[in-house]
């Protein structure tokens, strides 16, 4: 079982930039694909960016070039750097760590960025 606790959101302002923090339990940490996700209010959960063990990242559109994802194995941790933040980034943040059969969420990290 892996554990996520997910730190780094708060508030800022649009054009600023926040380093969101997933820290992982368990010593199979490196056989996750980690990935962020966020819900906005009234929103469904959505996709932001994912990371595989090969340190291979996949985005959505909508944060390409603003948004990197990056893990650091031997701290079981994944960062997602956000910049040129927009109020539309708005939302609670939740990390995941997934492989076939498997799926486990954090409790999320609010971010708002004002206008």
């Amino acid at each position: 079982q892996v554990q996520l606790v997910e730190s780094g959101g708060g508030l800022v302002q649009a054009g600023g930039s926040l380093r969101l923090s997933c820290a992982a339990s368990g010593n199979t940490y490196r056989t996750y694909i980690m990935g962020w996700y966020r819900q906005a209010p009234g929103k469904q959960r959505e996709l932001v960016a994912t990371i595989t063990s090969g340190d291979t990242s996949n985005y959505a559109d909508s944060v390409k070039g603003r948004f990197t994802i990056s893990r650091d194995n031997a701290k079981n941790t994944v960062y997602l750097q956000m910049n040129s933040l927009k109020p539309d980034d708005t939302a609670v943040y939740y990390c995941n760590a997934r492989r076939i059969g498997f799926s486990y969420w954090g409790q999320g990290t609010q971010v708002t960025v004002s206008s």
